[in-house]
């Protein structure tokens, strides 16, 4: 059995307001925000980036977790906004640790579910015996053109979480894929922002992904949507999550702890593992929850979790720390849209 040890969470202090961005477009803000199901969204500070970011939550996840960084022998960083081409972001995080040299560091690369990937390798070299404990994180600084629609939504974050064989706060019962050849996104080597499909990337894209990797894990584990306490999609907006757990069977009630959009925005990477944070800081012992990842390209990564006893006092400790998912979306620092524009864009 796997076992998730700990998670570390990072949302930068700075908001911008969906109703600023419209308003320096001369769009309608209510049919913006009434469509999107999002109010506002996370801004990086001018010197934060995919690898400072990352070290936030990898630092917390650490921190809170009683493993020796000697014991840790594998760090996977999924980014689609690593600052380097060719220098990778993992061995920076590693260093920033202090994990030595005795890890395998690797970059990921899979737009948002770049982060879940790593999930998956690090599941596998644990299950396998090749070592004791590793690490995942999803971080993004996401970029996005201005007056493109993903400027309403781009959103920053990061998530790391370390999984070993020792006891944790939560099992990984299962996980499965589903991936296609459906660019509904994409960003060419030496373009500075991504491009998008328009509606194609919802049908044809997110939700046959979604729905897809949903389908199998739930016959993989013989399992029906009310077997689970909570359940986690990422989310590009507020809208397909909504629509994605209905079609499957979820109820709001289900769904409501992991959304994290309305306030957050998209952090990509980070944001089905923001959203499952969210849901462990507050899940009881013994809750079940399922969850899937989206990543442009296209793909979808699906797990089945069970939180322990153990994560009682990991709570515990997050919260007197200030580092649950909900008190540090409350510490924020609302900015205008010129702000935005010389921390996101450099100008």
């Amino acid at each position: 059995m796997v076992n998730l040890i700990s998670y570390g969470t990072y949302i930068p202090k700075y908001r911008i307001r969906l109703a600023d961005i419209a308003g320096v477009w001369k769009k309608n803000a209510d049919e913006i925000i009434g469509g999107l199901k999002v109010t506002e969204k996370s801004v990086p500070g001018v010197d934060e980036d995919a690898v400072t970011v990352a070290y936030e939550a990898a630092y917390s996840s650490v921190e809170q977790s009683g493993v020796s960084l000697k014991d840790i022998g594998a760090l996977f960083v999924g980014s689609e906004s690593h600052p380097y081409a060719v220098n990778p972001t993992s061995t920076i995080v590693g260093e920033f640790l202090g994990l030595g040299h005795n890890y395998l560091a690797s970059d990921m690369e899979f737009a948002c579910k770049a982060g879940t990937a790593g999930i998956q390798v690090v599941s596998g070299l644990v299950d396998s015996g090749q070592i004791q404990y590793g690490m995942a994180i999803g971080a993004d600084t996401a970029q996005s053109k201005p007056h493109d629609v993903l400027e309403y939504t781009s959103a920053c974050a990061a998530v790391a979480v370390l999984l070993g064989k020792t006891k944790g706060i939560a099992e990984l019962l299962s996980f499965t894929s589903f991936t296609s050849d459906t660019p509904d996104f994409w960003r060419r080597d030496g373009i500075r922002y991504p491009s998008h499909a328009g509606r194609f990337t919802g049908e044809p894209a997110y939700f046959a992904h979604v729905l897809g990797a949903s389908h199998r894990l739930l016959k993989q584990t013989k399992s029906k949507p009310e077997d689970f306490d909570y359940c986690v999609f990422h989310m590009p907006n507020g809208r397909f999550p909504l629509e994605v757990a209905k079609r499957l069977g979820f109820t709001d009630q289900q769904l409501a702890a992991s959304l994290t959009v309305s306030t957050i925005g998209n952090p990509y990477s980070a944001s089905s593992m923001l959203g499952l944070s969210a849901v462990l800081d507050d899940a009881k012992p013994g809750s079940k929850i399922f969850m899937v990842s989206y990543g442009s390209g296209a793909g979808s990564d699906a797990f089945m979790w069970k939180t322990t006893s153990s994560l009682v006092e990991f709570q515990k400790k997050r919260k007197s720390h200030h580092q649950c998912v909900f008190q540090q979306n409350e510490k924020k620092c609302m900015i205008d849209y010129v702000d935005y524009l010389k921390k996101t864009h450099k100008i």
